[in-house]
């Protein structure tokens, strides 16, 4: 051991191969706590993401709500009324209604009845920023038409490849029979299997006891030059108090606002990411106590040749940062492809950003570096007297 310090290798890595089952187990629970914390972190974007991939992508400058509106899934109508009334304000070129529901239709390739969400609107007038949902208005001009999600969650490659081909398939909703005349790709959420995007005409065959009086929420579009936070504030002081406006920025920042403080499962994730790095900690810290309970007349004798504390702390540190990377490489090509099979069976928008790599990365060092600074507490006992 004490020729080792005239090697060029590390004296933590030394002492880690010494017992090199102890090593594999040690990088095999920090490989577990990293997978751990990238999978929670994984889920909590996914569920960002797919609960704002809509409102994202509305194509519009302010829109405007119910005021008992909670999000995108829970939507209340309101008076069409309210869109007149919106072109009073100057400033607002146009007021455009979107119906927004939820049915149980069939699924046309397994028969499996699933839930979808349906949006409806004026195909004269774009709602949402999807070139693949612009281009092909013309289709669900037709009665009982709509454009299918091919991200939805459910087996549907036979489907997809039929319209694929210029065919189109029709299947049940609801008793009423609808036609997929086209594709989009946008992702399913937790709420829903998967969305239908169609005409507002359509919409209301689809959903008889719904009005085209009382759409679910409201896109203004803004002339040019309108400053957007103006003609909001405008527009609320205008405007009863059953609707309230935002610009489309704030209302991103609601609907994120609202599942990170309003839904337990984003709670969820956060403690299951807390988990995995306490996980971590215990086990980094037993192996480490236990290399140094192992070592410690070793240490004692450092100490007897004149060494400090702080080389022996260093030692110890030194053996936590080895294990963080060791642990830390490995748990990423894992997590990699447990992204993709959980994308692949449930069609949610999960995948591995280089942001969130370093955020384990750097958790893995804290929780390593914690590991270690605890277990260097027992190298105060190290006294050469008990040696010799």
């Amino acid at each position: 051991m004490f020729k080792s310090l005239k090697n060029r290798t590390p004296l933590g890595l030394l002492q880690l191969k010494h017992n090199k089952i102890k090593m594999f187990t040690a990088l095999a629970g920090i490989a577990f706590a990293d997978i751990l914390m990238f999978m929670q972190l994984g889920f909590k974007d996914a569920l960002f993401t797919s609960n704002t991939q809509y409102s994202r992508m509305l194509n519009g400058d302010i829109v405007l709500l119910s005021t008992q509106a909670t999000n995108f899934n829970e939507l209340y109508t309101f008076p069409r009324r309210r869109l007149y009334q919106a072109m009073d304000v100057p400033g607002v070129e146009s007021a455009e209604p979107v119906y927004i529901g939820s049915l149980a239709w069939r699924n046309p390739q397994t028969k499996e009845k699933t839930s979808m969400m349906v949006i409806g609107f004026d195909p004269e007038r774009p709602a949402f920023d999807l070139p693949d949902v612009n281009s092909q208005l013309d289709k669900v001009k037709i009665p009982d038409t709509v454009l299918f999600d091919r991200a939805s969650r459910g087996k549907y490659d036979e489907v997809i490849a039929q319209v694929e081909q210029g065919q189109t398939v029709a299947t049940e909703s609801d008793r009423t029979t609808v036609t997929i005349t086209g594709l989009f790709e946008l992702g399913a959420s937790f709420a829903d299997d998967g969305a239908l995007m169609t005409s507002d005409q359509n919409f209301l065959r689809l959903f008889p006891r719904k009005e085209q009086g009382t759409p679910s929420l409201g896109l203004i579009d803004l002339e040019p030059g309108q400053d957007p936070v103006a003609v909001r504030q405008a527009l609320n002081i205008h405007l009863t108090e059953d609707v309230r406006a935002y610009t489309h920025e704030e209302y991103v920042e609601k609907e994120v606002a609202y599942v990170q403080k309003r839904t337990p499962i984003g709670f969820i994730f956060t403690l299951g990411t807390t988990m995995g790095f306490i996980v971590g900690i215990v086990i980094v810290y037993q192996v480490l106590s236990t290399d140094v309970n192992d070592h410690i007349a070793e240490y004692a004798t450092f100490k007897a040749m004149g060494y400090k504390n702080s080389y022996l702390l260093f030692v110890v540190l030194e053996e936590a940062l080895i294990l963080s990377f060791a642990g830390f490489l490995p748990s990423v090509g894992l997590a990699i492809g447990l992204y993709q099979l959980t994308a692949a069976a449930t069609a949610l928008p999960i995948f591995m950003p280089v942001s969130r790599a370093i955020t384990v990365l750097i958790m893995t060092l804290v929780m390593c570096g914690i590991s270690g600074a605890i277990a260097t507490r027992k190298l105060q006992s190290a006294d050469p007297a008990d040696i010799f």
